[in-house]
């Protein structure tokens, strides 16, 4: 059985890395992918763990050897996600995450029409503003331009096959795992899954 491909989009402060690292924890069989980065780590990230930080150099060698399944620019760092690694781990029956931008799902479901996108927002402007402050992450000029990003970033929801509203953390992660839940039940995945129940139910 092929595991599922899912996308998770979402303006930055919307709280997506705190719902991915909720939904691992709380539900079997599903991983995220660890980009590749030209981003400096952040205070207490580990290479390999949070990122795969590199060059920009090794990162523009990397999309001539065709390694990237997307890649994008945000701000002013590039990202990109292992086509090798996201086949081998759906190739093996389990389901993927990518966390990544509008610009990396549309690129990704070029390639793979059968993933699962769904864009996170806030609840307000105002809550993405107190959520990006309170972080304490970035500074007064940083914030602004994340918030005009933001925006532009939510222009793109309409391109996903869900969408959901993080304005209660406990009801969002339940809703994301219901969706999780929902894919693994389709017809494909469970005639593949309860093969031998399934011809023993028909033998008569």
């Amino acid at each position: 059985m092929i595991g599922t491909l899912f996308i998770f989009s979402a303006p930055s402060g919307a709280g997506k890395t705190s719902l991915v690292n909720a939904l691992l924890k709380t539900t079997s069989h599903i991983g995220v992918s660890v980009s590749h980065t030209t981003r400096a780590p952040r205070p207490g990230e580990q290479d390999g763990v949070a990122y795969h930080f590199t060059t920009v150099e090794n990162f523009q060698q990397m999309i001539g050897e065709g390694a990237f399944l997307e890649h994008a620019q945000v701000f002013d760092n590039f990202y990109g996600t292992s086509q090798q690694w996201v086949e081998s781990e759906l190739a093996a029956g389990r389901d993927v995450i990518l966390e990544i931008d509008w610009q990396g799902a549309q690129q990704v479901r070029k390639l793979m029409p059968k993933s699962v996108s769904v864009f996170i927002a806030p609840p307000s402007i105002e809550a993405l503003r107190e959520r990006l402050t309170n972080r304490g992450q970035d500074d007064a000029e940083t914030i602004e331009r994340r918030m005009r990003d933001a925006q532009s970033e939510m222009s793109h929801y309409a391109e996903y096959d869900y969408l959901i509203i993080n304005d209660d953390f406990d009801n969002t992660l339940e809703e994301l795992r219901a969706i999780v839940i929902a894919r693994r039940h389709r017809l494909e995945a469970q005639q593949s899954r309860h093969a031998d129940t399934l011809t023993n139910l028909l033998a008569g």
